[in-house]
């Protein structure tokens, strides 16, 4: 890395819970019990639009720039559900994809495209990871519905040993 293009970031984009929801998704991973010592930190709870991994310094003007034109519906998602992804070893509070989330997702990533940067392409499973590092299936208690009313999303950094930093965050279009 040349120090004229600045550190590469990891960054993704996401919807970020207020204080009300942020409670609401803590009170559900309780429901969890203790399944790994690797719990999330209560701070860094999100639920990941599109993860763009480690990205060149240089490239952060562009990203925001391209983010500027995305254009898409609020939307409301259910988290209702508690699951396990056993490959990369992480329970999770999700819930079923919505059109509109599905279609905000699909334009981020022709954002990005359009500067170079080929986003994990995977359908996305709307979910808040709640633990990581959880080595075997979990007892999955049933979970309360959670409603997350989606009016905003934000581009965020991920800072080893730190908080995750929102860099900015657009508005969705309301129906009104």
């Amino acid at each position: 890395m040349s120090m004229a293009q600045g550190p590469d970031r990891r960054l993704f984009f996401a919807l970020w819970p207020d204080e009300g929801l942020r409670d609401g998704i803590i009170r559900r991973r309780q429901l969890l019990g203790r399944i790994s010592h690797r719990q999330v930190p209560d701070h860094n709870l999100h639920l990941t639009l599109v993860f763009l991994g480690d990205q060149p310094g240089f490239q952060l003007a562009g990203i925001l720039q391209q983010a500027d034109q995305v254009q898409s519906r609020a939307f409301e998602l259910v988290l209702d559900r508690a699951g396990w992804f056993a490959r990369a070893g992480v329970a999770w509070l999700g819930g079923p994809a919505v059109e509109a989330g599905r279609i905000l997702v699909s334009r981020i990533h022709e954002c990005m495209r359009a500067i170079g940067i080929e986003a994990d392409s995977r359908p996305w499973a709307p979910h808040v990871t709640l633990y990581r590092k959880v080595r075997e299936r979990p007892e999955l208690p049933a979970i309360p519905r959670l409603l997350w009313p989606a009016r905003e999303f934000s581009l965020v950094e991920s800072i080893p040993g730190r908080p995750y930093q929102v860099l900015r965050t657009w508005p969705l279009e309301s129906d009104s």
